[in-house]
């Protein structure tokens, strides 16, 4: 029988040893000047903003949801195919403040966009989209495909 008393081969303690010495990450200069500036982090330039969404099923519909607070219905794009889901937008600074004004800089201005892969088919000719208080909901009929249709058949003359 092992020895479990031998404290240089006990897994816990290695554990331990990892847990509680700092790695550091080196941040490669490029990349630390495109997030930083003036001891702020910043938005790299990669153009777009992401949404945050729930997504679920609600019986006959799946949702999606998402906050596009300050958005105009009129700066949405919505496009729904049977497979997925992608919303696109802007929402506009209405008043501009000089950066040396800001104490934090934390919302997203500009272009933002998201798709989802849905987990069923959905028919987008009868989806819908409902913005209010600033929360998007947009409800997709599920599709069944394994509902069988039936069909009466025509005599031909």
């Amino acid at each position: 029988m092992e020895n479990f008393e031998n404290k240089d081969n006990d897994i816990f303690v290695e554990l331990a040893k990892v847990k509680s010495e700092p790695v550091p990450i080196k941040i490669e200069e490029n990349e630390k000047e495109d997030r930083e500036e003036k001891g702020k982090l910043v938005a790299s330039d990669e153009g777009e903003g992401t949404l945050t969404v729930d997504v679920y099923d609600d019986g006959d519909d799946i949702v999606v949801q998402s906050t596009v607070a300050g958005v105009d219905d009129d700066n949405l794009e919505i496009n729904i195919t049977t497979e997925s889901v992608t919303v696109k937008g802007t929402r506009k600074q209405e008043k501009k403040v000089e950066e040396k004004n800001y104490f934090y800089q934390e919302l997203f201005w500009g272009t933002f966009s998201r798709s989802i892969i849905l987990p069923q088919e959905v028919d987008p000719d009868h989806s819908t989209a409902n913005l209010s208080k600033g929360v998007l909901t947009i409800r997709m009929p599920k599709l069944n495909r394994s509902k069988a249709k039936k069909l009466k058949v025509k005599a031909a003359d």
